[in-house]
């Protein structure tokens, strides 16, 4: 699987909110290349978890989506043919 790749602005980002998630919530002060060590690790070992519930739930829509067009064009059938 090709490995998450973030932008320059999403590092940032996220880096960020890890700081501060530990400093708001742990009462711990997290330097920031530890944030971002921190970030490579969640988005190399454990990212692909979110990354397919995403897909599975973006899976779903789609399905759903299916069977309402489907059942769309049944209800378009005419009974003459």
């Amino acid at each position: 699987m090709k490995p998450i790749a973030f932008s320059k602005d999403e590092r940032a980002d996220a880096t960020a909110k890890l700081r501060a998630y530990f400093r708001d919530e742990l009462d711990q002060e997290l330097g920031q290349l530890p944030a971002e060590m921190l970030l490579d690790f969640i988005g190399r070992d454990i990212g692909a978890v979110f990354y397919n519930r995403g897909l599975y739930d973006a899976q779903a829509v789609v399905k759903k989506k299916a069977e309402d067009i489907v059942e769309a064009l049944y209800g378009l059938e005419r009974g003459d043919r």
